[in-house]
């Protein structure tokens, strides 16, 4: 599996963006995706995951009710719909993938992408 994300970039507090990530291989829609961030001098930290039906979701507390986690299947695509971000949310952001239950995702995911910088402004 190789995942590819795109759409970081600069944008102000307040304001919103969209990464998305494309992930190559047949069997896409059987694996649980999830998006992952590491700020500078910080540990890697789980953001949002979603299963492979997109039926189920869940997000660390810092940013739920703002941030969206959706997927295609059938364009092999997961995005992360990121709301009224704050300079604390600015961040390499990594999408990650896992054939695993979505539990498991937040301490096991299975590949990672090579990251898109997010950056939020004050």
């Amino acid at each position: 599996v190789q995942l590819v994300e795109s759409g970081g970039g600069l944008v102000q507090a307040g304001g919103s963006l969209r990464v998305s990530c494309a992930a190559s291989g047949r069997t896409f829609g059987t694996w649980t995706m999830g998006w992952f961030r590491q700020a500078p001098e910080s540990d890697r930290e789980f953001v949002a995951g979603i299963s492979w039906s997109g039926g189920a979701t869940n997000y660390a507390d810092s940013v739920k009710g703002r941030f969206t986690i959706s997927r295609d299947n059938a364009k092999n695509t997961v995005y992360l719909q990121m709301n009224s971000l704050r300079p604390e949310d600015t961040a390499v952001y990594y999408c990650a993938a896992a054939y695993r239950p979505l539990s498991e995702l937040t301490t096991h995911p299975d590949y990672w992408g090579q990251g898109t910088q997010v950056t939020v402004s004050s």
